[in-house]
């Protein structure tokens, strides 16, 4: 089973607002009853557990957060981070029902595939566990755990982008593309936009509409194609 693309989880999110329940963790677990028709065709149910996750992590980080990422090095072995040991953490904890140790949930997560031993040793594994209190079920009051977030505003912005709604344009219904550039620190949109294609002029526009009304950053943290756009348009 694939890993829920970032339509999917915005979709999961949409039902909260719908959900019964007085609390937010009410509603996240009524959410959690409720079955999702992926772009395949699949139904696919979430734990609570995931669906909170997801939910504190838009909240912090906006869209990006819940958007995974083109990386540099893909292909490559790399380090895991907290946030993606949270949520392997969450997908394997619903084939425990009895008692079990953290190593279980660790060597579940290896047998299924979800993480490897060279990205996480099992040292680095139980740092993670006890300096962000992963396996505490109290969601909310540590959602410390899902903020990497930088101290001022304009130290760090996050672009990414997403897909949109459908808009017909003709005879035909096109998709269009969210690309968005979201301040780390503040969690303020520095600027966001609607396009029809998600290229290099609709990327340089959406950055300088961002520059115009926020100023510079010091970083931009996008994926391997934007960085080399970026820099082609900053030697220009």
């Amino acid at each position: 089973m694939k890993w829920p693309s970032p339509y999917l989880k915005m979709r999961v999110l949409g039902a909260i607002d719908n959900a019964q329940g007085k609390t937010i963790q009410e509603r996240i677990q009524n959410t959690a009853g409720l079955v999702f028709t992926d772009e395949d065709g699949n139904p696919r149910r979430f734990t609570w557990r995931t669906i909170s996750t997801w939910f504190y992590r838009y909240k912090n980080h906006g869209v990006t957060g819940v958007t995974v990422k083109s990386r540099s090095d893909k292909g490559k072995t790399r380090k895991t981070s907290p946030e993606e040991l949270l949520e392997a953490i969450n997908q394997v904890r619903p084939f425990f029902t009895g008692n079990h140790t953290k190593f279980d949930i660790y060597r579940m997560c290896i047998e299924k595939e979800i993480l490897r031993k060279e990205q996480l040793a099992p040292t680095t594994y139980y740092r993670f566990i006890r300096e962000y209190d992963l396996l505490n079920d109290d969601t909310e009051q540590n959602r410390k755990r899902l903020a990497f977030a930088m101290a001022h505003a304009n130290e760090l912005w996050q672009a990414d982008t997403m897909f949109g709604p459908h808009v017909r344009t003709g005879n035909q219904a096109v998709q269009t593309k969210l690309i968005a550039f979201i301040d780390d620190a503040s969690r303020v949109i520095c600027h966001a936009q609607f396009f029809f294609n998600e290229n290099i002029d609709a990327l340089i526009t959406a950055l300088k509409a961002a520059f115009y009304k926020r100023g510079l950053p010091q970083q931009l943290y996008v994926d391997y194609v934007k960085l080399h756009i970026i820099n082609v348009m900053l030697r220009s």
